[in-house]
This record gives C-alpha cells, structure tokens and sequence, in this order.
C-alpha cells in the first residue's frame, strides 16, 4: 500500500481502468493502481481532480486530502459510507460531558509526554560517547517531563471543562522543556532557535509542519474508518473547522513518527531546501513524504506482537471508538520504543 503525493502547479489527477493517473501539460507523471493505494495528497495549488477518480477513491475508501506547501491540511474528500454508525458517534460526542472525556484528554497528554521522553532517550543514546554534554541534557530534560507528566495522575474532576486547563498546562510546560532539548541535536548551521507553527519561515520548522501534515491525513483516515468524528474531540477545544479528535489523536504519534524522521534527516545532513521562505522545495518535500511513509512501514511492539506503524493508528482509533461505546475499560495512548 502506498499514498500518492501531488505536488506540480497544473498537474490533472484522472482514472484509467484500474488506476490513478497523474499527469502534467500531457507528460504522465505517475500512475498507480487503486488496490496498491491508501491515500492520495494534494500538496500543490491548481491541480485538477476528474469526478471520476473522486468516485473511485470514494467507493473505495480511499481518502483525497488536501494540504498548503507548509503541510496545513485544509479539506478532505472521503466517502459518506464510511462515517460508521450513528452509536458511536453519538457515544463519541456524549463522553465528552462525564468522566470518559477526562480520561481520553490525560490518556492523549500522557502518551505525547512518554513519546517525548523516549524520543529523547532514543536520540541520546547514539551521543553517550561521542557527545556526552548532549547526552546529559536530553536524559536531564527527559527525566524532567517524566516528571511533569506525574500530574496527569493527580487529576480532580469528573468533566472535561474542570480538568482540561490543568491538562493543557501540564502538556505546554512538557512542550517547552522538549523543544529546548531537541535544539541540542539540530546541527547549529540551521539556526533552529524556537518551534514555530503557522507562519514559520525557517526550514526546520516547515519540515515539521509539513511532516505532521501527512501524519495529520493517515490519522483522519484511521478516524473515520473507526467510526468516530474527526471533530468531535477532547483534549483540543471545539472551534469552526478544527478536527479536535484528529488533532488528540495525533498527539500520540508525533514525536515518534513525524519527528524522528526530521531529526534523521537533518543530523544525516540531507539536501534540505526552500524555494522561497515559507515553503518547501518540491525535492524536499517528496523526500520527507517518502521518509514519513517509510516509517509507517516500520513494525513496533503492539499488543503482545510486531506491527506496521500504520496499523497500530487504525488499532488506537478502533480502541478509542470500542472505549467511548463501553465495549473497553480503558483507553491507553500507544508509547514508541527507544
């Protein structure tokens, strides 16, 4: 399986028979069949989409999204059939007024603060010889957010509304402590001072905001064929337009996924470029798509077994949907090795 990236001004996405055709003023750029595909990205302004090919990808279950060259997702084409049932999505939206709201919004922050520590530790370990004042800053900062997060267990309140701030608070001071470590390990040439989100212009910064924008697509496709509803969420606050849930659910697959690949390839020192301030380069942008997909590849420990990343996102997302049903006890945010 493997996701289609679009990326040329005036390319013409059709069908031919049994396969997505991607082509450019007549030049056939790309073409690959519907049963070897999981996702198609749009990531490039006037780029054509046949009704065919929405039809197809739609009875297929294979979801178009659409991002800026700064890897902002701002829509996505997916079929209505694959909206599950109205049960779930009632349960989904109901648990956001008891206790099952409070324990979704910890378990989310719990899981990004344990991915950050072992991201850190990951990271660390490959310095412990050569670079022993960098080791020693990343397990001072992991050991730090561990114990940030040891309020996410001391939690008063059986709604979401009492609780959420606390939650917040806990994740931001986690944040902070995270990003000033990560600058330890981005070589100095870049600049790298502070994370940024909309409006970075510096490249560091949008490769990660590119990066979790194709994570962003994987995850609301695990949503959506789990049941639930992209907006319905829990830790992020409700706003016109924002997927709430998307945004909780990644939380526990950032650091592990998106940035791993990013630290990787700066330390590697890859051919990393802009081509104006702000966005990508089209050869930067596919290589961090194809190292984000790569990744998704990767099997890790899950449930007693190994399994392909991307199966562990659909797993969480069923897990979320049979918890908020009450079909599950409990719901656990998934934690990366390191």
């Amino acid at each position: 399986m493997q996701a289609l990236v679009v990326d040329q001004i005036g390319s013409f996405l059709g069908k031919k028979s049994e396969r997505v055709r991607v082509q450019n003023k007549g030049e056939l750029l790309a073409e690959v069949p519907f049963q070897d595909l999981e996702q198609v990205l749009v990531v490039s302004e006037g780029v054509s989409v046949s009704s065919d090919l929405i039809y197809e990808c739609g009875t297929r279950g294979i979801p178009i999204t659409f991002l800026t060259f700064a890897g902002e997702p701002y829509a996505t084409v997916v079929s209505a059939s694959l909206t599950g049932t109205v049960a779930t999505r009632r349960e989904q939206l109901l648990a956001y007024f008891d206790e099952r709201g409070v324990k979704l919004a910890a378990a989310f922050a719990r899981g990004k603060l344990a991915n950050q520590v072992n991201l850190l530790r990951y990271v660390g370990k490959y310095r412990k010889e050569a670079h022993p004042q960098v080791y020693e800053a990343l397990r001072e900062a992991a050991t730090e957010i561990q114990d940030t997060a040891a309020g996410l267990d001391r939690l008063g309140g059986n709604r979401l509304d009492e609780v959420r701030d606390t939650i917040m608070g806990i994740e931001g001071r986690a944040a902070s402590r995270y990003w000033e470590a990560v600058r330890h390990v981005i070589p100095e040439e870049y600049g790298w001072t502070k994370r940024e989100h909309r409006g970075a212009t510096d490249v560091v910064n949008c490769l990660l905001n590119y990066a979790y924008g194709i994570l962003y697509g994987q995850i609301e496709r695990a949503i959506v064929l789990a049941g639930l509803d992209p907006y319905g969420g829990y830790l992020h606050v409700d706003r016109p337009g924002k997927p709430s849930l998307t945004l909780d659910l990644i939380e526990e697959f950032r650091q592990m996924v998106a940035d791993r690949v990013i630290l990787a390839l700066l330390g590697r020192g890859s051919d990393l470029r802009m081509d104006s301030p702000g966005r990508l380069d089209s050869a930067t942008r596919r290589l961090v798509s194809s190292k984000i997909f790569e990744r998704l590849e990767t099997e890790e420990p899950y449930e007693g077994r190994r399994h392909k990343l991307r199966t562990i996102m659909q797993s969480q997302a069923r897990h979320l949907a049979t918890f908020v049903r009450g079909e599950r006890a409990e719901y656990s945010a998934w934690v990366g090795r390191w």
